[in-house]
């Protein structure tokens, strides 16, 4: 069996202590981690610590969002002279060294959030006293549930899918800080260990303020921050709990991996909790269709159950990835025409009309993403802030989880859970009853509209085993040898800065 063998290094992410030589010095290392979890301030910062790792790109900052995922699944044109060398990636060719070094850079940070979440709870059972009022569970419960997410992330892009061998192996759950390595769990045990780590944090972040009535779901404000402020005032750490896992993204993550290993059955019931609870409202058009760019919101921001705070957004997004011309990605404009159905049913959809500008280029025109846009000029603070996130777990992917569930036993009501989300983005023609085959179709479809640029398609395509319908009406058949990345060499060390 494959052993992957691990070099551990913390990150102190804020900047307040460095323990970059843990495992080679090991007497200042002690001290140093006895510094940092000696206050409930370290603990804060050590999570912060593992978001703010986590929003790099080679992670949530561009790979696992706007990055290789959405490459994959033919979202992209890319110009003949590749100029960020992702043409071959495109083209599923896994032994291409530019690959290779994004999905093992992938693998590295992937397992060294793991790391520093396994550094909070190898230490926070014995602190508690250092904790005021909820903190304790609070940050018990997100440290557990980054350990999931992680590793569920690790699991969906390197292992095969369950539904087509559930007991392959996969890759290691890793729950201790240590370097000792660590054996390949099989996609049904890595499946387990991630429910049960988020079944603990959601019972952990009960006491979660997201739940108060008190909380309303609106934009942010220049105190909901992820800077360096929430550290000393306990009040802005308790604030804007949608750029960290609170406890309706974690049952919309209990929602996506049940359904992911197959259960429906409780991937329904965690998903209908969210709907049922009615704390995430649908975006007004008036916010979606605004014409100033201070209020207008792209990302449908009131709707993410779960986002990723991304300071260097507007560089890496916009004017790396997403360019006005052909020298980033961008889309034929036909291509993105037929994604969002605009000759059909299609016609009134506000997310093509919103996301997409037209650039003419040679005889024909492109479509550029101006998804993650924003005023970079505006003086307002929060028109600013809420387009720095990527978003991670959204309000409608928990209905598109009940239709999906629903539709052997109550089709019709099945539709109507599609249905809902096409009418608030403009679609006010219904579905028609359908069969299962046409069912799964129609999903994807709605997956592909919906989450376009945040790295969630591939997944839909991979857990469903469905041929991925590329450009042009190409069909890219399915196989394991595209679902599934190649592992890294033995003895890799991951973990470092």
């Amino acid at each position: 069996m494959k052993k992957i063998y691990i070099i551990l290094i913390f990150i102190s992410n804020l900047g307040f202590l460095s323990c970059s030589k843990w495992l080679d010095i090991q007497p200042e290392s002690d001290v140093d981690k006895n510094i940092l979890f000696s206050t409930e301030d370290g603990f804060k910062e050590a999570l912060i610590g593992v978001y703010t790792r986590s929003a790099k790109s080679d992670l949530y900052g561009k790979e696992m969002t706007i990055g290789t995922a959405e490459v994959l699944v033919q979202n992209y044109s890319i110009a003949s002279n590749d100029p960020l060398r992702y043409l071959q990636t495109k083209n599923f060719r896994y032994n291409d060294a530019n690959f290779i070094a994004r999905k093992d850079n992938v693998w590295k940070g992937l397992y060294n959030g793991i790391a520093n979440a396994n550094l909070i709870l190898g230490e926070i059972d014995k602190k508690q006293n250092l904790f005021i009022g909820h903190n304790y569970p609070l940050i018990k419960g997100e440290a557990l549930a980054l350990r999931a997410y992680l590793h569920f992330d690790a699991l969906r892009l390197f292992a095969t899918a369950p539904i087509v061998r559930d007991q392959a192996d996969a890759i290691p759950y890793v729950t201790t800080y240590s370097n000792k390595s660590t054996k390949l769990s099989s996609v049904s045990q890595a499946l387990d260990s991630v429910i049960r780590d988020l079944e603990q944090a959601k019972e952990l972040l009960k006491i979660d303020p997201i739940r108060q009535k008190s909380y309303v779901i609106g934009y942010p404000t220049s105190t909901d921050t992820l800077q360096n402020s929430e550290l000393q005032d306990p009040n802005l750490f308790l604030q804007n709990r949608r750029h960290r896992l609170n406890y309706f993204a974690v049952c919309g993550l209990l929602a996506r991996v049940n359904l992911y290993k197959g259960d429906q059955i409780k991937a329904l019931a965690y998903a209908k909790e969210i709907i049922a609870a009615k704390k995430f409202p649908w975006t007004n058009r008036t916010d979606f269709l605004a014409v100033d760019a201070d209020k207008k919101d792209r990302i449908l921001y009131k709707e993410l159950l779960f986002a990723w705070y991304i300071p260097a957004m507007s560089n890496t997004f916009n004017n790396e990835w997403f360019t006005d011309g052909n020298s980033g990605m961008y889309l034929d404009q036909e291509e993105a025409k037929v994604i969002y159905d605009v000759g059909g049913a299609g016609g009134s959809d506000m997310r093509y009309t919103q996301w997409f500008g037209s650039t003419g280029m040679g005889t024909g025109f492109i479509s550029s993403l101006l998804k993650y846009r924003r005023n970079v000029f505006s003086e307002s603070f929060s028109a600013n802030l809420h387009y720095l996130v990527a978003p991670a777990i959204r309000l409608s992917e928990m209905y598109y989880i009940a239709a999906e569930c629903t539709f052997d036993t109550d089709p019709a009501q099945a539709l109507t859970y599609l249905d809902e989300v096409r009418l608030n983005r403009g679609i006010g023609q219904k579905l028609e009853m359908m069969n299962q085959t046409a069912f799964r179709q129609v999903l994807i479809k709605e997956y592909r509209k919906e989450m376009y640029a945040e790295g969630q398609t591939f997944f839909v395509y991979k857990r469903l085993n469905q041929p991925i319908i590329g450009q042009q009406g190409a069909i890219i058949p399915v196989s394991q040898q595209v679902f599934a990345w190649p592992l890294p060499d033995d003895e890799i060390i991951y973990g470092q800065r």
